[in-house]
């Protein structure tokens, strides 16, 4: 009867092992895109992911914001014209605003696993034609008036620091200026969602064919539990490992 048991346990540990290997490479992989490892991520190009990490430079290191002048790996602004519309019928009208610059920049910046080396190996996001970042730090918000004849004003330092085109119609009476930036600096936590490619050796996260980069930035520490793919690969590997030795010690006793 022992050996008989013995056997049974041995088949079903035989049975239970590809599915146990296949448990463990899949925790393995689903590692790999948590930890944000280049080697693990090559793997998986022209998947749409979505990473959460810590920004780092970009290859050409750290950038600096084109109005505030600070340090990041990204940074963006806009112009906003503050005016009052032409009178119509004697009406009156309340001032409006348009933008007349918006602006991000196209710089590749690096992204690491949460307690990783900024500088160390690490993947890349291409920001180019994405939206602006979600919760960018506002790092800089300045109105700017209209000069007025015989009023001392501030000077407009930062209309030639706005890169791209200052485009849009010019109607009414202009007030002031309004230049906002936003940056995200090296070490803030950042979740991206795009699509994995290779380019020069490089495993970057580009806009997918069918959707937008998206780049969260401040995004708030997840709660820690177990994995599914961790627990699912636990289970079966001990499982095996129990039947196997159980059927071996059974099938020893019935001899």
């Amino acid at each position: 009867m022992l050996l008989v048991i013995g056997s049974v346990l041995l088949v079903i540990a035989l049975a239970l092992l590809p599915v146990a290997i296949l448990g463990l490479r899949r925790w393995r992989r689903q590692q790999g895109l948590s930890r944000i490892e280049p080697a693990a991520l090559a793997a998986r190009t022209g998947q749409r992911v979505t990473l959460t990490g810590v920004a780092a430079p970009g290859p050409a290191g750290a950038v600096t914001s084109g109005l505030a002048g600070v340090e990041c790996v990204w940074h963006g602004h806009e112009v906003l014209r503050h005016y009052i519309p032409l009178q119509r019928d004697g009406a009156v009208q309340e001032r409006t605003c348009d933008s007349i610059a918006d602006y991000g920049s196209e710089d590749l910046f690096g992204l690491v696993a949460e307690g990783r080396r900024l500088d160390g190996d690490r993947i890349f996001v291409d920001p180019r034609d994405a939206p602006r970042v979600r919760d960018a730090e506002l790092c800089l918000k300045r109105v700017v008036g209209r000069p007025q004849p015989g009023v001392a004003s501030p000077a407009d330092d930062l209309l030639p620091r706005v890169r791209g085109r200052i485009s849009g119609v010019f109607r009414g009476e202009t007030i002031e200026f309004e230049y906002r930036e936003w940056v995200v600096r090296p070490g803030s936590r950042v979740r991206v969602t795009g699509e994995l490619s290779e380019r020069d050796g490089r495993i970057v996260l580009t806009a997918p064919r069918d959707g937008a980069l998206t780049v969260e930035h401040g995004v708030a520490d997840r709660t820690d539990h177990t994995s599914p793919r961790r627990r699912e690969a636990l289970l079966l590997n001990v499982a095996c490992v129990v039947c196997a030795l159980s059927g071996i010690l059974l099938v020893l006793l019935g001899l």
